[in-house]
């Protein structure tokens, strides 16, 4: 059987079939060779997508970094502040224990302290009036 017969006797089905198997040929030889089609772009778009995805997940773990660094920082200064609160309390309990133990504990102040003593709580109760103590001032000036 030559080509010739061949040709002729293939109907409009088999012409479409070696039509296909000739594409299908042409297209594996083409990619074999590093040829790329790509009419609509899909792979720029996927390449696009991609890149993002990579710049959010790096801003992602840079974030988490900065907020571990922040984290570390706080719980420090929360440390230093309650060492702060215990070395306060240390001293008021012993200037307090000091005081009520004094040979001259039980004796009345002398009035010009005593005067002296008061003044220093207004002026402390007029800065500060929500401390303990302070009765709220009328005229904060």
């Amino acid at each position: 059987m030559r080509a010739r017969d061949l040709v002729r006797t293939l109907t409009p089905l088999g012409w479409l079939a070696l039509v296909g198997m000739a594409v299908v040929l042409l297209a594996i030889a083409g990619r074999g060779l590093g040829l790329k089609w790509d009419p609509f772009g899909l792979q720029q778009r996927r390449m696009e997508a991609a890149e993002a995805r990579a710049t959010q997940a790096e801003s992602d773990a840079e974030a988490r970094r900065i907020e571990a660094a922040a984290g570390a920082q706080q719980s420090a200064r929360v440390e230093i502040h309650h060492r702060q609160i215990l070395a306060v309390e240390r001293a008021t309990v012993a200037a307090v224990t000091q005081a009520r133990s004094a040979s001259d504990a039980n004796e009345p102040l002398d009035p010009v302290r005593a005067d002296r003593l008061r003044a220093h709580d207004r002026e402390l109760c007029r800065l500060a009036p929500d401390l303990d103590g302070c009765v709220a001032a009328s005229d904060p000036a």
